[in-house]
């Protein structure tokens, strides 16, 4: 595929009939595309609609920034926060791109040299908010210019399953009416079945391919801890890890957040607060420095993050249970965006899921209550789980792992294993004898031989599976339950009010064909880890540590005198790898992972000399 267009004048770069593995390697100083990029990326090019499912860290950007590149035209960006936009376009330009962003941050002097790039052709791409673009007068305006493409990002957003809904992104459904022909991405990374196909009609985009990468998340550690000693636990945690780690810390409440900030800074950790009740000005400022490695730690709600395109945060803290797994999905993943070991530490305590569970249950909406009830109950599942973390994650957006992750708390401290295959047997053929048609809690009592209301008006009672259960705790039986789901031998049915269904494999336990071994759940409080550990940057190869620290605070100060983030200038793993390379020439440095050409004539020279002195 060959480069179509050129840059704009006053562009570092001037290419011409560039192929798009070329393009990646000089704009983006990648040499080679992750899973799907390529292939989505022709497909776009090629005039295609598509729609990108990705995890965080994926990649999802290249998706349509390169075809921006390889198309005539201007790539319009839909993008929710004003943040998420100002970071992708200083990054674009840090690589010789020429993007911009219209939103209310922007002067009017400088809203008008925006809207006089894009009338005479100069900008690649420009992001805007669904409320900016969908403008009746600001629509019209687009009408007039040459359009490559139309990228809709955090697309889950359109949808009315999706778990940040705004009314706005409903309306770009009118789109791909007003622009026939013009390729429509739709990307997100978190969208369950319902949801994606929800969107893709919603963007009448139904006929367009679905590209999926997996959702896993290798490089992420998935720890849980019960919720003891919340405040101590966390300083611990913070503490084992190295002092030049960044990290988020999610709060369910504005009041909470106040408090462990203040802790944590008591404690000795640099930490700032951040929500939605405190000034702009001062949201701006813990943002800022947080992108500018000033900060360490930001305790916040869950407003911040869905806009910051940091990709070293090496750890994500949940203090309060997350009400679903696709919000703590989409929240873990904003740790090692940039690939590199990162860890995501939970910790849970039923109260949180009892106070999950009643705000929940305070709605109005009784369809929309059952299925947030449902989802909550799925994530209560994944911080019980007492087998491999990542297949509970993953098999809940309908993922199979043939085994175990080895790099979750589980994996690497496992529980006690027991034949477990009567227990199963016995929870298959409930399951089976009750038509298959009631929840996990039901089908215990009938198991334990409650006499409840319910029981009595089905003849539960009367059925050979009645108290059969007698001999485990409720707590044991929902945790042979849980594994099963996880496992598939057992399904969860939303439609049908969380029912318990039995899947097809289900049969190899209850004709005794296998012998099924399950985790004893693990009713003492479980230990959060607590060991010393080196920056996760310098795990993946042989680096000179002392030069990588120098480099750090080299790109700080320079992200500081440019006034932008510190990874605009340079990724962890970037330096990394100039400490792992000591390149000595140009064309050796060029060879450094995410080193373009822009960045090797803007930044060769002074690391260049960094390197050779260290």
């Amino acid at each position: 595929m060959l480069l179509t267009k050129g840059f704009a004048e006053g562009t570092t770069l001037a290419l011409r009939n560039t192929t798009i593995t070329q393009t990646l390697a000089q704009i983006f100083g990648y040499h080679e595309f992750r899973p799907h990029q390529c292939e989505i990326v022709e497909h776009v090019i090629a005039g295609g609609d598509a729609f990108v499912l990705m995890p965080t860290g994926g990649g999802k950007s290249l998706c349509y920034q390169l075809p921006a590149l390889h198309r005539d035209g201007v790539a319009i960006v839909v993008s929710p926060l004003i943040s998420l936009m100002k970071d992708q376009v200083d990054a674009l330009r840090a690589n010789g791109v020429q993007a911009a962003c219209l939103n209310s941050s922007l002067s009017a002097q400088e809203s008008s040299a925006v809207m006089a790039d894009l009338r005479a052709g100069r900008l690649d791409l420009i992001y805007v908010a669904p409320e900016r673009l969908m403008l009746e007068g600001f629509l019209d305006f687009v009408r007039t210019l040459d359009v490559a493409l139309f990228a809709i990002d955090e697309a889950h957003c359109v949808s009315q399953w999706g778990h940040d809904f705004r009314p706005e992104y409903v309306r770009l459904g009118e789109l791909r009416g007003l622009f026939p022909g013009i390729p429509l991405l739709a990307l997100t990374a978190t969208a369950d079945d319902q949801t994606r196909e929800d969107v893709r009609i919603r963007l009448g985009i139904g006929h367009a391919p679905v590209f999926t990468a997996g959702f896993d998340r290798p490089n992420i550690r998935y720890l849980v801890a019960d919720k003891r000693t919340p405040a101590a636990q966390l300083t611990a945690f913070l503490n084992g890890r190295p002092s030049g780690d960044s990290g988020i810390v999610y709060c369910l409440s504005r009041k909470r957040v106040e408090e462990v900030a203040g802790k944590l800074r008591k404690a000795g950790v640099a930490a700032s607060a951040y929500h939605a009740g405190l000034p702009a000005k001062e949201r701006t400022r813990v943002q800022d420095a947080f992108l500018r490695d000033e900060v360490r730690v930001v305790v916040a709600t869950v407003a911040f993050g869905m806009g910051i395109d940091k990709p070293d945060v090496r750890f994500v803290v949940h203090y309060d249970m997350p009400k679903n797994i696709e919000g703590y999905y989409q929240e873990t993943g904003r740790a090692g965006r940039d690939g590199l070991p990162a860890e995501a530490f939970m910790l849970f305590g039923l109260q949180d899921a009892m106070t999950a569970r009643m705000l929940i249950e305070n709605g109005h909406n009784a369809e929309q209550i059952r299925i947030e009830l449902h989802k909550l109950q799925a994530m209560v599942g994944f911080a019980e789980a007492t087998t491999c973390r990542r297949r509970v994650l993953l098999g809940y957006f309908g993922e199979r792992m043939e085994e175990d992750c080895g790099n979750c708390d589980v994996c690497l401290n496992p529980p006690e294993l027991y034949d477990a295959t009567i227990d199963a047997q016995k929870v298959l053929s409930a399951v089976l004898r009750t038509g298959q048609r009631f929840g996990i809690g039901h089908v215990i009592d009938v198991l334990k031989g409650a006499d409840t209301e319910k029981i009595r008006q089905w003849g539960h009672h009367q059925l050979s599976v009645y108290r059969i259960g007698e001999g485990l705790s409720r707590d044991e039986w929902t945790s042979v339950f849980r594994q099963l789901i996880h496992r598939g031998y057992l399904r969860q049915d939303i439609a049908a009010y969380s029912a318990l269904k039995l899947e097809a494999s289900a049969n190899s336990i209850l004709t005794g064909e296998i012998v099924l071994m399950l985790a004893r759940p693990r009713i003492a409080p479980r230990k959060a880890e607590k060991k010393a550990r080196r920056s996760s940057a310098l795990a993946l190869s042989d680096v000179d540590e002392g030069l990588f620290e120098r480099l750090r605070d080299l790109r700080r100060e320079i992200a500081a005198e440019q006034q932008v983030p510190a990874y605009v200038v340079f990724g962890d793993k970037s330096l990394a790898d100039m400490a792992s390379r000591k390149p000595s020439t140009r064309e050796e440095f060029l060879e450094v992972h995410g080193v373009g050409e822009a960045k090797l004539e803007r930044y060769g020279e002074v690391f260049l000399d960094a390197i050779a002195e260290g």
